[in-house]
């Protein structure tokens, strides 16, 4: 093969190969190298072909040098791994890049590498991302409202060399299915419980951030005996105040959602660099993608009613009674470990104090200069806290 042409490589990788996670996608990827030729692989219906150029309107693009395109194609180089470490952009649609990986053969049992799985729980077909021994303790990572598990991308490397690590797309999110329902905490919760028990045949660590917190709070309440403990990254757990519009809220309903509309990618963009106490901290390329998928995501119907079903039910979540979120939170069986941001936005650092009267045998910190989402702004010092505590559990330290 030339050293400038990736197209032999491309069909070398596919030849034969079938994507059950594409099974129902037309779709185009393209490769580009800098100022070299680019190379386009075509998605039909799970079935994919390569051919060099590209077209005028690529549903994915990524771009890299192509040292690193190669390797990433031949399975010498984990795309993920190119990703984080700012070797490889990926512009339009983020899942469909993740889920590419499904249509190369890697080498089996290669731990260090990020596969793409996808799994039916609770009746949704769910995209997940999976990496490190297949023996390990499993540890599933529940990204939060409007992303995708690419936001958990960065604790993957860390966690995955001791760890079984999954990833999976909330309902309506990313790579899996859209399905009309009230989106609540306990949907939500049930979700990820038929997760669990689909991709785990031992209890699971949780590690979810804002609603992947509070999703992973309602598993941990509902099934305590299917999770191991439970590590919140700015969980959204339910409002003690600011509650005067909840009566007006109640009225409107998640099928408001359906009417097209419009987010100007400048706002998106303000509001998503607004998530981080130094927004430096992430290069643009990651802005890029994360924007590229939220667009994509709330210009489709069925994923648009879920992400506004999600945020109108964060609002709503009951705070207190007997299905009120903070009565309940002290019933909670597996031991529990909370970060916050003090520069955190969304969820207050302020709700610890109120986390530490009802769990006193939790633990609870707040990450100073830190913003909605410590994974990306302090990745280093939010896995070693993560691998710390769950290498601290046993099962004597389970509450009776």
């Amino acid at each position: 093969m030339p050293d400038h042409d990736l197209l032999p490589l491309l069909r070398e990788r596919l030849l034969g190969t079938y994507a059950p996670l594409l099974a129902d996608t037309s779709a185009s990827l393209t490769f580009s190298a800098g100022d070299h030729s680019s190379w386009t692989v075509d998605i039909e219906n799970g079935r994919a072909g390569a051919r060099r150029g590209a077209p005028p309107h690529p549903t994915t693009r990524v771009r890299a040098p192509l040292t690193t395109l190669t390797d990433v194609v031949a399975g010498r180089r984990s795309g993920v791994g190119a990703f984080l470490a700012g070797d490889l952009t990926v512009r339009g649609n983020l899942a469909l890049a993740l889920q590419l990986d499904g249509l190369f053969d890697h080498r089996a049992g290669d731990d260090a590498r990020t596969y793409t799985r996808s799994v039916r729980a609770g009746g949704i077909e769910t995209f997940y991302l999976e990496a490190g021994p297949v023996e390990a303790p499993p540890v599933v990572l529940v990204h939060g409202l409007s992303a995708t598990n690419a936001s958990m991308l960065p604790l993957i490397p860390a966690l995955s060399k001791h760890y079984r690590v999954l990833a999976p797309d909330l309902p309506g999110h990313g790579g899996s299915e859209a399905r009309p329902a009230a989106h609540a905490a306990r949907y939500l919760g049930d979700w990820l419980v038929a997760f669990l028990r689909e991709t785990c045949d031992q209890p699971a660590v949780l590690v979810g951030n804002s609603l992947g917190g509070r999703t992973a709070l309602e598993a941990g309440l509902n099934a305590p005996d299917d999770v191991r403990g439970l590590v919140l990254l700015c969980p959204a757990v339910a409002f003690r105040k600011l509650r005067q519009l909840v009566p007006f809220v109640r009225l409107v309903p998640d099928e408001i959602a359906a009417l097209p509309f419009r987010v100007p990618r400048r706002m998106a963009t303000r509001g998503l660099r607004g998530l981080f106490a130094d927004p430096s901290r992430l290069p643009d390329a990651w802005y890029d993608a994360a924007i590229d998928e939220f667009v994509r995501m709330v210009s489709m119907r069925p994923n648009r009613l879920a992400m506004f079903s999600a945020l109108r039910n964060v609002y709503l979540d009951e705070p207190f009674g007997a299905s009120g979120f903070w009565d309940r939170l002290p019933s909670l069986r597996p031991p529990a470990l909370f970060l916050w941001g003090d520069r955190d936005v969304l969820v207050p650092a302020g709700f610890s104090r109120w986390v530490e009267q009802a769990l006193p045998h939790g633990r609870s910190l707040v990450l100073t200069d830190c913003g909605h989402v410590p994974q990306f702004e302090h990745p280093e010092r939010t896995a070693e806290l993560a691998l710390e505590f769950i290498a601290g559990l046993t099962a004597t330290e389970r509450p009776a």
